[in-house]
C-alpha cells in the first residue's frame, strides 16, 4: 500500500505540526511543544516509510 505525500502532511497538520522550513530534499515540520520531523520530497511513500515519519514525530502511525 502506498501513501500520498499530501495525505501524510495533512495528518501532521491536523495533529498541530506546521511547516518550519524547506530544505534541499526535505520539508521540516515542527510542533509547538518542540517535536520535529522531516518529510522527504517524494510524491508517494510506502506504508512503512510513512509510519516511520509518524513515529519520528511521536504520533500514532495510521498508515
Amino acid at each position: 500500500m502506498s501513501v500520498k505525500r499530501k495525505d501524510l502532511i495533512r495528518y501532521l497538520e491536523q495533529c498541530g505540526f506546521f511547516l518550519k522550513r524547506e530544505g534541499k530534499r526535505h520539508s521540516f515540520y515542527v510542533h509547538e511543544d518542540g517535536r520535529a520531523t522531516a518529510v522527504k520530497r517524494h510524491n508517494i511513500f510506502d506504508r512503512i516509510s510513512a509510519n516511520e515519519v509518524c513515529k519520528d514525530a511521536k504520533l500514532q502511525p495510521i498508515f
